[in-house]
């Protein structure tokens, strides 16, 4: 098939010829501007202003939005945007894991921005095509498709056609038909949301990826915050990135010797060591789906408990025996990390695409939890097949399962019934109802409508409706700022509640896992370390998102001689790596590893003072529910009274034997809240910000982020 067939089948309703420069050092030190709804599409110039205090990534996707919206702009008012940048090391092709885009929207299960890191081949393409980000603006009348041709030097809006607007499809039919051979599949990546973004507020987005050995499209996920949903209300269908094809050195670095060199150090790490430590390339992340659950951290029942004696049906070995073998599981040219792992010729039981034979990517460990333990269910079919229906339909799998958990605590304590559900059994197990839940999401019907609103606006609504207790209702409904969170029991890791509860995007993992070192290595044992902990993760990390980075390849394998460094939470010689890299990259030899953080602490202050000026962004918005931090139910603190007891005893200086149950569990809330209120005041002064989460004015002087805009938010609130 060839471009022919596709013009011929969808109307041009607006082109724009551009012409194309290559990258020097990492940018393209321009940005594309579409506005689906008048058919405006411009370049923007990227100033030396924005490199130096944004980076790129999710700084420049942060900017652009914020210059692009009002402080009371809704996420379905037009000039909402959704943003998909790069970085400068974003597109390298000679170290692993550096293929990812940053994605950022006004949320429409926060309100505030959320931002999702993403893989496939979509954010490098942009990138060779000319364009360091993409604003996509304004509302279309019709569904639309956006193209950006680097081949023919144009980004054209053409209106959409009868292709299915489900993800699998329509990433497939857009590839095969925009590629001018079968060769030339490999040089399209396509960004998509399915029916389910069509009719809930948990929408997310699909990015492409051709996979040359399996010659199959395949997905991967910006999963969180609704931003799916935003795509679909703008009515646009797709985006489609086509290159001329990946050469060695498109980002045109200054030194390609030192990157080889660092990338065949860490390839090496990853053929010697990866069987034995984290066993990526045969697992990926589902490895540690069984670890999580000896450490009683794996959640099961909507969060309730961390263990379950059926977990050993779905551990890290059950995984591997679904999983392709022996194949470059990468989701970007190069990454020899290989986790991207993947389902082949899965036949599928249900839905409308019942008896077809599909690849499924994943389940990630996320997905592993979030499409089973937390619902009760540890059957790997189940997840399998939920894994695949939710990337398709254009649902983030990690808020679907805690919505999932969270539905079926409401049943089992009667606050939803059969009546209420439509009929629907939800309680904990219940597979063939929750797959029925699933699709009704996508169809936008039953009470497929109600899940689909997200944990935050189903508390609301079933404490409007009398249904339920509404402290009960927040104390279970796993969300902070709206967000459902990721998959992790973080009860017995003061440290991890704060990594979840103080993001400025709300709980995802990626900013601040910190459970091993709080929890089982007990590194960080005081407020004022678990403090630095939380300055410097969520710092680093977010590093990553400003470059076009996965984080994987940071700690997921680790030199053989890491533990004998000074500090090996932080794997030095691998951050070493990355400040060479973007040295080498940029040509910038003032940089190290200390203005790493600092280039983060710009744009992370930034994003804080951007919900600030939303209306949000303040201590009351980073408090968790109480399930995050202790036992909420009787069942709870019986199924581990052991601990509790003991923690009574060390920790209070109280007698449980003379306490009834509700007094030790009273006790026991009481402390762990204020523990957790103690956390915020030592973070907040680690990060430069007030008492009340604000960054102060010293704090951005120092930082070099005391733009007008910035301080017109923050000075009034000091």
């Amino acid at each position: 098939m060839a471009l022919e067939e596709f013009t011929g089948n969808h109307k041009l309703l607006h082109s724009y010829k551009y012409t194309w420069a290559p990258i020097d050092k990492g940018y393209n030190r321009r940005t594309l501007y579409v506005n689906v709804g008048d058919g405006i599409i411009k370049e923007k110039p990227v100033s030396q202003m924005m490199i130096d205090k944004f980076t790129g990534g999710k700084g420049f996707g942060l900017k652009l939005l914020w210059d692009a919206t009002r402080p009371d702009t809704k996420w379905d008012d037009p000039e909402n945007e959704i943003v998909i940048n790069t970085g400068p090391i974003c597109g390298i092709t000679q170290y692993s894991g550096t293929g990812k885009s940053l994605v950022v929207t006004i949320s429409p299960q926060t309100d505030i921005v959320i931002d999702s890191n993403v893989g496939g081949f979509f954010g490098p393409f942009m990138k060779f095509a000319g364009f360091d980000s993409l604003e996509l603006q304004g509302k279309a009348d019709k569904d639309v498709i956006v193209l950006i041709d680097e081949t023919r030097e144009v980004v054209e809006i053409y209106e959409a056609g009868s292709e299915s607007p489900d993800s699998h499809l329509l990433a497939e039919y857009l590839t095969e038909t925009l590629a001018a051979s079968e060769k030339d599949r490999v040089n399209i990546s396509v960004v998509s949301a399915g029916t389910a973004a069509d009719n809930s507020l948990i929408g997310m987005l699909n990015f492409s990826f051709f996979d040359i050995r399996r010659k199959l499209v395949r997905l991967k996920q910006a999963g969180r915050g609704g931003i799916g949903t935003v795509l679909r209300n703008k009515k646009i269908r797709a985006v489609v990135a086509h290159t001329k094809g990946v050469t060695g050195n498109r980002n045109n670095v200054v030194d390609a010797e030192a990157i080889m060199e660092r990338g065949k150090r860490f390839n090496r790490e990853m053929r010697e060591l990866d069987d034995k430590q984290c066993e990526m390339r045969s697992k990926g992340t589902a490895h540690l789906t069984h670890i999580m659950n000896d450490y009683d951290l794996l959640p099961t029942h909507n969060f309730k408990f961390g263990s379950h004696p059926d977990a050993y049906k779905i551990n890290g070995e059950v995984w591997k025996s679904f999983f392709t073998q022996g194949v470059p599981d990468g989701c970007w040219i190069g990454c020899n990390m290989a986790c991207a792992k993947g389902v082949d010729n899965y036949e599928l039981r249900s839905g409308p695409y019942k008896g077809s034979k599909v690849i499924v990517d994943g389940p990630e460990y996320e997905s592993t939890s979030s499409l089973g333990s937390i619902a009760g269910i540890f059957n790997p079919d189940f997840t399998i097949e939920s894994n695949f229906y939710c990337d398709t339909y254009g649902i983030c799998t990690i808020s679907w399962g805690t919505i999932l958990g969270f539905v079926m605590e409401c049943y089992e304590n009667g606050i939803l019934n059969e009546e209420r559900t439509g009929g629907l059994k939800l309680n904990f197990g219940n597979a063939d109802n929750a797959m029925e839940l699933l699709h009704q999401v996508s169809r936008g019907e039953g009470f497929g409508k109600i899940a689909g609103l997200g944990v935050r606006k189903m508390k609301e609504l079933f404490a409007k409706n009398g249904w339920g207790d509404p402290g009960f209702l927040q104390d279970i409904g796993m969300e902070n700022k709206g967000l459902e969170y990721s998959q992790y029991v973080s009860k017995e890791s003061l440290a991890q509640q704060g990594g979840y509860a103080m993001t400025n995007k709300g709980p995802q993992h990626d900013e601040a896992w910190l459970i091993f070192m709080d929890m089982v290595n007990n590194q960080i044992p005081t407020f004022e370390k678990k403090a630095e902990a939380l300055h410097y993760f969520p710092m680093f990390r977010t590093w990553f998102g400003l470059q076009g980075l996965c984080k994987l390849p940071w700690n997921d394998v680790e030199p053989e001689d890491n533990a004998q460094s000074s500090e090996p939470a932080k794997v030095p010689e691998h951050v070493d790596n990355y400040v060479t890299i973007y040295r080498s990259v940029t040509g910038n030899t003032n940089f190290d590893k200390h203005e790493l953080i600092r280039q983060s602490e710009r744009v992370y202050n930034f994003q804080r003072v951007f919900n600030i000026r939303r209306g949000y962004g303040l201590r009351k918005h980073d408090a968790q529910p109480y399930r995050a931090a202790g036992p909420v139910t009787e069942e709870e603190y019986l199924s581990r009274q052991e601990r509790y007891d003991k923690q009574l005893i060390d920790l209070m200086q109280l007698d449980p034997s003379n306490m009834t149950l509700a007094e030790k569990m009273k006790a026991t809330r009481a402390y762990r809240e204020n523990r957790y209120e103690q956390l915020l005041d030592a973070v907040y002064k680690r990060r430069g910000w007030n008492k009340n989460g604000i960054p102060t004015i010293s704090h951005l002087k120092d930082l070099g982020m005391d733009l007008p805009e910035v301080l017109e938010v923050v000075t009034p609130l000091q």
